[in-house]
């Protein structure tokens, strides 16, 4: 019998930060292809019953990563009458171990919306006993920020794209040995 996956969602407060642990039953190359490619994001991204879309995607240093989501009928989703857009932009990667990124709300165009949060994302991936452990650290400016994203579903929505992304993991992992 496999032990269990690892998963740990903290919300701190103090220094305005959300650090997340989960660990994958998948090699680290799957594992980081599911993170940085646009065609496997989008397949596990989306809480569920949404559907990500990527519109533009070039995973490298200055590059960015720009995505909407899409309900159950192929519509983009809107907060306030206005479509939901958002936009990773890549400071920094090295290749299998990390990535960080300015995370935030934007038009299609890919100009941010300073009405919401936005933060920076330090994605770390580290392989031990044939699984992956993916660390991320979401850092805000300002508490009322970290809240904001808090009160809009992110642990809730972040969790079932977790999830979706292991049942992925383990059907791509089944069609590649």
């Amino acid at each position: 019998m496999k032990a269990a996956l690892l998963f740990d969602f903290i919300i701190d407060k103090e220094s305005r930060t959300i650090h997340i642990k989960r660990e994958f039953d998948a090699d680290l190359e799957l594992v980081w292809e599911a993170w940085t490619t646009a065609e496997l994001l989008d397949r596990w991204w989306a809480p569920a019953p949404l559907r990500n879309q990527t519109k533009y995607m070039d995973f490298r240093e200055d590059g960015y990563w720009l995505y909407t989501m899409l309900n159950e009928h192929g519509e983009r989703i809107k907060l306030n009458d206005k479509e939901i857009w958002a936009k990773w932009s890549y400071i920094s990667i090295t290749d299998k171990e990390s990535f960080t990124a300015k995370d935030g709300f934007c038009d299609e165009n890919g100009t941010m919306n300073p009405a919401y949060a936005q933060n920076l994302l330090e994605t770390r991936f580290a392989e031990a006993n044939n699984r992956v452990l993916v660390t991320l650290t979401s850092t805000f400016d300002k508490l009322e920020d970290l809240e904001q994203t808090i009160e809009m579903g992110f642990k809730e929505g972040f969790t079932m794209g977790l999830n979706q992304l292991e049942e992925l993991l383990s059907n791509l992992s089944t069609l590649r040995k």
